[in-house]
């Protein structure tokens, strides 16, 4: 990363944090100016990283993000409930078998090797 770009992610931090300080800096009864200052101070800190090579290089991973998720195919109504309903179906199963095996443990343990059931 060239030096020019640290020190413009270092004038990006310092927008963010005067964008705090003035949204403490400012009366509670003021809430919408608040607000403003914070957002400001966030905005000027997204153009001056949007104009970093790090920056450039995140738009356009954000740009091919959003092409391959336009790809992505989602399942209809009927299928979204038909995997739901076996995902319920199986944790049942799965917690009916969870049971058995801690009653049939903590029976075998108490009960048979401890005797504490008696």
């Amino acid at each position: 990363m060239e030096m020019q770009d640290k020190i413009k992610l270092v004038v990006a931090g310092l927008a963010v944090v005067a964008g705090i300080v003035g949204f403490y800096m400012i009366p509670e009864a003021q809430g919408l100016v608040r607000a403003v200052a914070f957002i400001a101070g966030v905005l000027v800190a997204a153009g001056v990283i949007w104009t970093t090579a790090p920056g450039k290089g995140f738009v356009a991973y954000a740009n091919e993000s959003v092409v391959e998720a336009r790809k992505v195919v989602w399942p209809t109504r009927k299928e979204a409930m038909q995997m739901t309903g076996m995902v319920f179906v199986f944790v049942m199963v799965l917690a009916l078998f969870m049971w058995l095996v801690d009653s049939s443990l903590s029976w075998l343990f108490y009960d048979v090797i401890l005797g504490r059931g008696r």
